[in-house]
């Protein structure tokens, strides 16, 4: 690689410079004589001659790169060199770390020294450069560095020698304009260039005598096209251009792709994306005149427009919209707002930068609009929706569900608080001529109401925003704070206030309790017999209130009211974070088992049940029980939490123990007159199939990985279930895991792949995945509204895609179930592979 000609750097792979950080030091420039006429003429750089003496002192240059107030590299020096007329290094340094691997912050300090004496040297001057600019951009090309006099380069962040300052000289502004020069954005004249640099001349000799400032030249690498530090993403996007620019955007990043001469894309930011094409302004002010309002109202479509209407109004949630369908919506709009379908797409064909149709879209339209569903209603309290009044629709259509209903969007409905914050904050930095509306929407009060009104939300209201409220973001944490202490303060309106408050600080010092317990139990170097032994002693004991304790709602459920544990049944699994198995004793005289968890979050866990819940909800409105066993999970904070326990064995214990399946089934359930059922109770098998149809489904649905023998379960009563939820929406740490989780122990309970309970089962598959397919921008709008929450597997780019990818809504649902059943045919050869390597691991690991 040729450094004199920094041209011939390539780029890498997804726009990073796999390059090391290199630049020249030119020279050091003094308060002397300038350099030749003729100099200039061929080298047109405006740089002093230097600093002119008798005998020119041994100067060196040390540099060293620095990040967030610490150094990255050791520092480096220039060779030693004897100057004759002036100190001209003309020098390449090139330090040990790439480009690519730059923080923002990075800035490069550089220090001259003169040599006093052996091993002795003081600095003349100190000069701090960062190496990305105010739109963090790459600096490149040449440098004038400001040197402080007396004193070493700091590398601070707030550093005290900065290389750029007000020094407003003539001869800076020159070297302004001859970098325009230079890089050819001002013509060339060979005539007027000769007198144009004579007359700099004379203008540098004047600056010469009157300044007194010492200046450092660097020279960087030209790279073709500007190098950003990184390429912001499609939400960055939408809050750098306005709301109705940024729906123009294309999901991906906002970018021009190019192909290098490696064959490798890499990527530039285009600054002219999200800007209105002035051509399609004109084009959508025409088409959407409003002087034609009063006649759009009697507009209906004919059979053409109609069709296209119904195709646009089945698109999924996070399909985006040409400009073509935003405008055939636009026509319609009046015939639209009988459709509750309708409201969602329309809001999305609003230009909310033009307010003559923010004020007809919110103000003429949006009240006469049907009632919605909830589907639609959630999506309008997403990120993309930002006028209250639209969010306050929202509100006022979620006020007819009842409160089992709530309860099951209650964890994404909070979410969606951090929603309002935005658009509150937008408010302070928006102009008050915006036509957009940023008040309150009246969510937080909505949901404190519900709350309030009923125990069993408040319960949970409560402990989800304890949650948040522990989070290590303070602004989240403050917001969420806040709607916490307008809660309690409501609560000590309502009736029975005292009991209530009290019932609440009893399950926090519950939990508090057990989490100082568990950790206890998890440092401790004891066998696991011993950690048992320890956590019933502690139990027992009276002082600690456990065993016995006034009537309390159960955090994890509080339709359930615990009397106590039961010391003698509780227990410690063995895992590292050692959980505690609880039995509570109810005030019903039934025992409720309970897993409590410290030093996990399980967050992921209970968003996972929640959609599990809803699912089966969904399907049992449609007359579809398939005994599913979604238990409950409930995070107590960020790294703790409850879950409920279901007394069963894992598949890989029941094979090792029993054999199969059905030898385990027999042993709780046996029916030696059975026919067709193998020796187990009809009622059983029957249990069996239908959950196994069911989570097969719904883990393809949300994409659940890394499923093997050891987190499949199964209850003596023939009920099939998941747990442990660490990889969702297709992550997973298997390579090519298959979609569709069945493995070969669930087929021969079943009689085989030839049997009819097999058949029966790939019946109700294809029944469950066609209902819930109806449902999809439900649960698609759901697990939008958690993008925020900061749980790891919700927190990709693509979360929507390869949600929307599972449901297949391009498919006709023909053509879905024969897609479903491919799917489900091949899995049971590759999970057995799998299986038996996940097997091996756990073998040679214990």
């Amino acid at each position: 690689m040729d450094k004199d000609n920094p041209k011939d750097f390539t780029f890498a792979k997804s726009s990073s410079l796999k390059l090391p950080v290199t630049f020249r030091i030119s020279q050091m420039e003094g308060t002397r004589h300038p350099r030749p006429f003729t100099d200039l003429i061929d080298n047109p750089d405006l740089q002093f001659a230097g600093v002119q003496s008798p005998t020119l002192s041994d100067l060196y240059v040390t540099c060293q790169l620095f990040a967030d107030n610490k150094p990255l590299t050791i520092p480096y020096r220039t060779s030693f060199k004897a100057f004759k007329n002036s100190y001209i290094w003309n020098e390449w340094i090139t330090l040990p770390i790439k480009y690519c691997d730059l923080p923002l912050s990075a800035q490069v300090t550089f220090t001259v020294w003169d040599i006093e004496g052996p091993r002795t040297a003081a600095p003349v001057g100190g000069s701090t450069f960062k190496l990305f600019g105010k739109k963090w951009t790459l600096r490149r090309g040449k440098h004038r560095l400001l040197l402080w006099p007396g004193v070493e380069a700091d590398g601070s962040i707030d550093s005290k020698t900065p290389s750029k300052m007000a020094v407003k000289d003539e001869m800076g502004r020159l070297e302004k304009l001859v970098k325009k020069y230079e890089r050819g954005d001002l013509p060339k004249s060979d005539w007027l260039d000769k007198l144009a640099f004579r007359k700099m001349e004379e203008i540098h000799a004047a600056e010469t005598k009157k300044s007194e400032n010492l200046f450092l030249y660097i020279d960087l690498p030209r790279f073709d096209f500007p190098v950003i530090f990184s390429e912001p993403d499609s939400t960055h996007l939408a809050t750098i251009f306005p709301a109705s620019t940024s729906s123009r955007v294309p999901s991906t990043p906002a970018t021009t792709s190019l192909l290098s001469s490696e064959t490798h894309l890499w990527q530039i930011v285009d600054p002219e994306v999200g800007r209105e094409n002035p051509v399609e302004d004109k084009h959508r002010r025409l088409v959407r005149s409003h002087r034609s309002g009063a006649l759009d109202r009697e507009l209906k479509p004919n059979a053409k427009d109609r069709d296209e209407l119904s195709v646009i109004l089945n698109y999924a949630p996070t399909q985006p919209l040409t400009s073509e369908e935003k405008d055939l919506i636009w026509k319609f709009r009046f015939y639209l707002t009988r459709d509750k379908r309708g409201l969602t797409k329309f809001l999305k064909s609003v230009t909310w930068r033009d307010p003559s149709e923010v004020k007809q879209a919110v103000e003429v339209l949006l009240p006469q609009w049907t009632d919605i569903e909830t589907d639609d209603a959630l999506e309008l309290l997403g990120p993309g929706t930002v006028d209250s009044r639209v969010r306050s629709f929202a509100v006022n259509q979620l006020a007819r569900a009842d409160d089992d209903e709530l309860l099951l969007y209650l964890l994404q409905l909070l979410q969606a608080l951090k929603f309002e914050s935005a658009a509150s904050d937008q408010r302070s930095s928006r102009s008050t001529t915006s036509a957009i509306s940023y008040d309150d929407s009246g969510l937080a009060d909505f949901l404190i109401d519900r709350a309030v009104r009923n125990v069993v939300l408040g319960n949970r209201f409560h402990w989800y925003l304890m949650v948040e409220v522990a989070l290590e973001d303070k602004t989240v944490a403050k917001v969420y704070g806040k709607v916490w202490w307008k809660f309690m303060e409501k609560i000590k309106k309502a009736e029975n206030s005292a009991e209530r408050t009290e019932l609440l600080r009893r399950q926090g010092d519950l939990i508090a309790t057990l989490s100082k317990r568990a950790k206890e139990l998890r440092t401790l170097k004891d066998p696991r017999p011993k950690k048992i032994e320890r956590l019933r002693a502690f139990i027992a004991d009276p002082k600690n209130g456990l065993s016995s304790m006034s009537p309390l709602p159960l955090p994890l459920n509080a339709t359930i009211e615990v009397t106590g544990i039961i010391p003698e049944k509780a227990s410690v699994f063995k895992s590292n974070l050692s959980p505690l198995l609880l039995y509570f004793s109810c005030s019903d005289g039934s025992e409720y088992p309970v897993i409590f968890k410290d030093g996990d979050d399980m967050r992921q866990d209970q968003l996972v049940i929640q959609l599990f819940t809803l699912m089966d909800r969904l399907l049992r409105k449609e007359n579809l029980d398939l005994k599913l066993s979604p238990y409950a999970v409930l995070a107590t904070g960020p790294a703790q939490g409850l879950a409920q326990y279901i007394p069963s064995m894992t598949i890989a214990a029941i094979v090792s123990e029993y054999g199969t399946l059905l030898n385990y089934l027999r042993a709780h359930h046996p029916d030696e007159g059975s026919v067709g059922t193998f020796g187990v109770k009809k009622t059983v098998l029957d249990t069996f199939v239908l959950s196994c149809a069911g989570y097969c489904v719904m883990t393809y649905i949300l994409g659940v990985g890394d499923r093997h023998l050891d987190n499949l379960l199964l209850a003596p009563d023939g009920h099939f279930f998941h747990v442990d939820f660490g990889y969702i929406l297709g992550r997973d740490p298997k390579l090519y895991p298959p979609p569709v989780k069945v493995c070969p122990e669930m087929v021969d309970a079943m009689g085989g792949n030839q049997s009819p309970e097999f058949a029966r089962f790939q019946s109700l598959c294809f029944i469950a995945f066609t209902i819930l397919r109806k449902s999809a921008n439900l649960i698609l709008n759901l697990v939008t509204l958690m993008v925020d929450a900061n749980i790891s597997d919700i927190k990709q780019q693509n979360v929507h895609e390869q949600l929307q990818d599972k449901f297949r809504l391009d498919l006709t649902e023909e053509e879905a179930i024969k897609m479903f059943e491919t799917l489900l045919n091949g899995s049971s050869v590759y999970h057995n592979m799998l299986d038996k390597l996940h097997n091996w691991a756990q073998y040679w690991r214990s």
